[in-house]
């Protein structure tokens, strides 16, 4: 679907964070809204819009904190191709059983697939803070994941990843590329 004005705004800000990063441009980018719960993944002119879940305990990037990272990221890795609709991912593996089957369904489980972010801003999101804080996405273990608790997309219920429905980091997941840019912001 084509880009509203505000959705080209959100892709002009990925491009001038990248241009002030020294990065290469690039066509497709993701761009998630802590403040709208929203994420938008754009394909050159076309522009899709999902729910989202963040974190609970608001944005940051300190380790240990439970909060969604703000900043440039990109998706370091994919995990999960070919894996059923609501298979429960442990230590980034397939368990074998499906959320519907888990035994403690109330538990926020990451489902159906991963993309496991990696910060590109030194001491925001990569590294260490000027602080000496551990700050670092990747090492944090942030994913855009899949979730069993659909019901609450829309509203923080993260530990500081971003969840989706199942069928929308399905369909997510198909579309994006290992590499691919994602700005996270309030």
């Amino acid at each position: 679907m084509p880009c509203s004005d505000f959705e080209l705004g959100l892709k002009k800000e990925v491009t001038e964070r990248l241009k002030g990063l020294s990065l290469p441009l690039a066509e497709d980018c993701i761009v998630v809204s802590i403040d709208q719960q929203k994420l938008w993944h754009f394909s050159g002119s076309d522009c899709e819009t999902y729910v989202v879940s963040t974190a609970r305990a608001g944005r940051g990037c300190v380790q240990d904190s439970l909060q969604t990272p703000v900043g440039l990221h990109q998706v370091a890795e994919k995990i999960g191709d070919g894996a059923q609709v609501g298979m429960v991912f442990k230590a980034r593996q397939p368990t074998g059983r499906l959320a519907a089957e888990w035994p403690t369904p109330e538990d926020n489980l990451i489902t159906s697939r991963i993309l496991w972010l990696e910060g590109l801003e030194a001491g925001l999101n990569q590294g260490i803070d000027a602080e000496g804080r551990v700050v670092d996405t990747r090492r944090r273990f942030v994913y855009i994941h899949g979730t069993n608790q659909a019901g609450t997309l829309g509203s923080p219920n993260s530990h500081g990843c971003v969840l989706l429905s199942d069928a929308d980091v399905i369909r997510l997941y198909g579309k994006v590329s290992v590499g691919i840019c994602v700005l996270i912001r309030d």
